[in-house]
């Protein structure tokens, strides 16, 4: 809130009745939506912690799967490979999801989880004791599983509790230059991590059609996009949605993720409708590899002004001009709501074109500018941005080197 605004006590009142009547609207067209945390039949992820606990190697602890990245990669580098696949096989859910650990052995680790929890869905499919709901959600699950352990994907985070939770890895992570990471939004899962219809609205088509983008834009550049579910969604547009609370469990987890990437890449974060709610609240803990934060579709990101991020990565704004999220007040009191939008010149984003894209989810559409652009940012192509018409001059400030740079 400015200090205009903090000196008016009649646009104080306002926003405040407009907030709870936005919660109001939502609470009685939509409900209390709540995240619904759905019984796995497989191995859970507090059963897998606790055996780590109790593990031992030469007699000694496991690094806790809190340890810092480079205390976990120490372990791993003095391990060697033949216990380490013995690791991950006796701990699949804990190997797989351990930031520090090597991608290759996570990505093993992870093949092993899906397997099992996939063994296990399989025989829900036809239990007499769930309901005809609970048995289409089954197969639902044996399809999503059967899918992720097609030869060749690479699974960075896999864990089946609650809605699911997952990250994929396009490229080559170890060796790329460039890194992308895609930041999704409400009603994102296990589920809804890919689908067939609709293809480039969910994480791993949005992948998809941003690392083919990259790889046209700059062949000669190594780059890596991850599609990263990795963090709890709000269910629909109910109060989760209105709120910061699973924003700040998600940021925790981003951070985390930036700063345990393999290598010396530079990192673009690109943030879609609440995954942008949830960038916004890690920016202030980036890792200096992080140079650049685009948000598309955002409902805010619980500031003001670019500048209170407090990060130092450029901030990229885009909204078509088909996105329900612009009559969605943009404000915050009391907790509800996200702040200001960042596509109004004020908020000091520099400001993109979307044209081409249609509605909240078809910024990755092959062929709009805003996958273009998202494309540009990913591989330091600055100079081949299309601004905004309301921001001419988006990429200027830019180094020259940067600015001109291709690679």
């Amino acid at each position: 809130m400015t200090s205009a605004e903090a000196a008016s006590p009649t646009l104080l009142v306002v926003r405040t009745l407009l907030a709870l009547a936005v919660v109001f609207v939502l609470l009685t067209t939509t409900g209390w939506t709540t995240i619904r945390h759905l019984p796995s039949p497989g191995p859970s992820r507090e059963a897998a912690l606790a055996a780590w606990a109790r593990d031992r190697i030469d007699h000694r602890p496991l690094p806790g799967p809190r340890s810092p990245a480079r205390t976990v990669a120490a372990f791993f580098a003095g391990l060697g490979q033949a216990r380490a696949a013995r690791l991950a096989e006796r701990h699949p859910l804990v190997v797989g999801n351990l930031d520090g650990a090597p991608v290759s052995l996570r990505y093993r680790a992870n093949r092993i989880a899906l397997g099992r929890v996939l063994t296990a869905e399989r025989g829900s499919v036809d239990d007499s004791r769930l309901s005809a709901e609970g048995r289409h959600e089954a197969r639902r699950r044996v399809d999503r599983l059967t899918s992720l352990m097609r030869p060749g994907r690479q699974i960075l985070a896999f864990d089946p509790g609650g809605t699911g939770r997952t990250a994929e890895v396009l490229g080559d992570l170890d060796r790329a230059r460039r890194v992308s990471v895609i930041v999704p939004g409400v009603d994102t899962n296990l589920l809804t991590f890919q689908k067939t219809h609709g293809r480039y609205r969910a994480p791993v088509g949005m992948a998809e059609a941003l690392y083919a983008a990259e790889r046209r834009t700059s062949p000669g550049t190594e780059v890596a996009v991850i599609a990263w579910a990795d963090y709890t969604a709000p269910v629909g547009v109910g109060i989760d949605a209105m709120t910061g609370r699973l924003a700040e469990q998600g940021a925790e987890r981003l951070v985390e993720l930036t700063e345990a990437l393999p290598g010396h890449a530079r990192v673009a974060l690109f943030c879609h409708s609440y995954g942008s709610v949830l960038c916004g609240v890690a920016a202030p803990r980036l890792p200096a590899r992080v140079t650049d934060l685009a948000v598309a579709g955002s409902p805010g990101m619980r500031v003001e002004r670019a500048a209170e991020l407090g990060g130092h990565a450029r901030v990229w704004a885009m909204r078509d001009a088909d996105d329900w999220i612009a009559d969605v007040p943009h404000l915050e009191v009391a907790g509800v709501g996200h702040g200001a939008d960042p596509v109004t010149p004020e908020f000091g984003a520099r400001l993109l074109s979307a044209r081409g894209a249609i509605g909240h989810s078809g910024y990755f559409e092959p062929g709009t500018e805003s996958l273009g652009n998202f494309a540009a940012i990913g591989v330091g192509a600055y100079g081949s941005l299309v601004c905004a018409r309301a921001d001419s001059a988006c990429h200027d400030g830019i180094s020259g080197a940067e600015g001109r740079r291709r690679a």
